[in-house]
């Protein structure tokens, strides 16, 4: 009887690991959707961005980095600073999404975080809301 216990538990974990898989697959795929409406006239469908204008989203540390928070806030409120990233100078203000709700924030953050030649994790739901209350506390101060 115990054998039989056993694997119905390495089934039950099986038919798990493949419902996760198959739930990150389609979040990706919701974040490409995103991503060609909202955010491929600055950042190209290559995500190379235009120079000195619209940074990449291509091989960009900022992107593949562990700052998560930093990402949600930018996707999130825009960005108006001249910003320097890899050596490179990029001035084009970034338009701001108080609409996205934090699964379609997670969804374009993990999209780009793993397209072209970025090899990074998906972003959570629960980084995004980590951020967003982070980001709703210095609001309100």
């Amino acid at each position: 009887m115990a054998q039989y216990k056993g694997k119905g538990i390495f089934l039950i974990c099986i038919l798990l690991f493949g419902l996760t898989q198959s739930i990150q697959a389609q979040n990706v795929i919701n974040g490409k959707k995103i991503y060609e409406t909202r955010c491929l006239v600055c950042h190209q469908a290559d995500g190379g961005g235009v120079p000195n204008m619209n940074a990449p989203l291509d091989g960009s540390t900022n992107v593949v980095g562990n700052d998560i928070g930093r990402l949600v806030k930018i996707v999130k409120n825009g960005f108006k600073d001249k910003v320097e990233l890899d050596g490179y100078y990029y001035s084009n203000d970034m338009t701001p999404n108080p609409d996205l709700s934090n699964a379609a924030i997670a969804d374009v953050l993990s999209f780009i975080r793993t397209s072209w030649s970025n090899k990074a994790s998906l972003v959570t739901l629960a980084q995004v809301n980590n951020a967003n209350k982070g980001n709703q506390k210095k609001n309100s101060k």
